[in-house]
C-alpha cells in the first residue's frame, strides 16, 4: 500500500509466518489511538529477495519497519549503520529511514529487560539457559549478562552457532541433549527459538518435557499466539511461573514507534491494543 500524502508506511519484514503476526494490528491500533497517520503491513519476502525490499524501505513515505524471523542478522549487510545495541547485539529488529539512510536498532532487548521486570524477575546473580542462538536469543543474552546474571548457558542444536553467540556476548553454550543427561541449574528458562508448539517439533517438545527445573523461578517463551504451548505445559508441571512473548513484544513495540515517530505512548495503549487484537 502507498501512503497518504500525510501518512507514513511501516511494514514488518520475514518469511511467510509474518502473515501470522500480530504486530500489524497493534501498531495500527496504536497510531489510531494517538492521531498518528501511518500504515503498517506485513511483508513476506523470500530469501533472495531481502536485498531488494530493503532498498524499497528507502522510498518517499517510507518511515521504518519491524524485522522478525529469519532476518533479524541477515538484514544487517542491507543497512547503512548500526545502533550501539543492535551493533553488540549482532541483531536487527527495528530500522529507521531517516532522508534515504536506513539504521538498526535492537528494541527486542530492552522489551525482554521490561519484560523480566513486569514479571519481578531479578536476574541479578542467577542463572539463565536461553534456547536459541538467533537475534531473540542474542537479545536476551546480552540483557541478562547486562544485568548481572551468574551464568547465561545458550542451548542450539547447531554447535557453532551456539558458540558463535556465546564468544561474542558471553556465556556458556550447550546442548540440549546434554542438559537432559546431566541436568541444568537454572533460575530462568528463555525459549527464543521459533518453536512453540509441539506440532512445530515433536522432537524438541519431547526434550523439553523431559527438563529438570527443580531451581527455576520463570519460564518465559519470546513467542506467543499458539493454542498449545510446549514451554506453558512444561512449566504449569513443575508449578512455575509462565510469560509467553505477549508483553514483551508490547514493551518493544513503545521502543520501537517512539524511535519511528518521536511519540512515547504509554506501555497501557500497546496492552489494550493487545487485549483488543483476536
Amino acid at each position: 500500500m502507498e501512503p497518504g500524502i500525510d501518512s507514513k508506511a511501516f511494514f514488518i519484514i520475514g518469511d511467510e509466518r509474518v502473515l501470522s503476526s500480530r504486530s500489524p494490528a497493534i501498531f495500527s491500533a496504536v497510531m489510531r489511538r494517538v492521531g498518528f497517520k501511518g500504515t503498517y503491513e506485513p511483508w513476506s519476502v523470500k530469501p533472495d529477495a531481502l536485498r531488494t525490499v530493503v532498498e524499497a524501505l528507502r522510498r518517499p513515505g517510507v518511515a521504518g519497519a519491524n524485522v522478525t524471523v529469519p532476518y533479524k542478522q541477515a538484514i544487517i549487510p542491507y543497512i547503512h549503520s548500526l545502533s550501539e545495541g543492535a551493533n553488540i547485539i549482532g541483531a536487527v529488529n527495528t530500522i529507521v529511514h531517516r532522508n534515504g539512510t536506513l539504521k538498526g536498532y535492537n528494541t527486542n532487548a530492552i522489551g525482554f529487560m521490561d519484560a523480566l521486570r513486569d514479571a519481578k524477575f531479578d536476574a541479578k546473580a542467577k542463572s539463565a539457559l536461553v534456547v536459541g542462538t538467533g537475534g531473540g536469543a542474542r537479545a536476551a543474552v546480552f540483557i541478562l549478562n547486562w544485568l548481572g546474571a551468574a551464568e547465561v548457558f545458550v542451548a542450539g542444536r547447531d554447535e557453532a552457532k551456539a558458540r558463535k553467540t556465546v564468544e561474542s556476548l558471553g556465556g556458556t553454550p550447550k546442548f540440549l541433549s546434554s542438559i537432559l543427561e546431566e541436568g541444568l541449574a537454572a533460575h530462568i528458562v528463555v525459549n527464543a527459538t521459533s518453536v512453540s508448539s509441539p506440532e512445530e517439533a515433536p522432537d524438541l517438545a519431547l526434550q523439553v518435557g523431559r527438563l529438570r527445573l527443580s531451581e527455576c523461578e520463570l519460564v518465559m517463551d519470546l513467542n506467543y499466539g499458539r493454542r498449545e504451548n510446549l514451554w506453558e505445559k512444561m512449566a504449569r508441571t513443575h508449578g512455575i511461573p509462565f510469560v509467553d512473548g505477549l508483553t514483551s513484544l508490547a514493551n518493544q513495540a513503545r521502543r520501537t514507534f517512539h524511535l519511528w515517530t518521536g511519540i512515547d505512548v504509554e506501555p497501557v495503549e500497546f496492552a489494550r491494543a493487545l487485549e483488543s487484537v483476536p
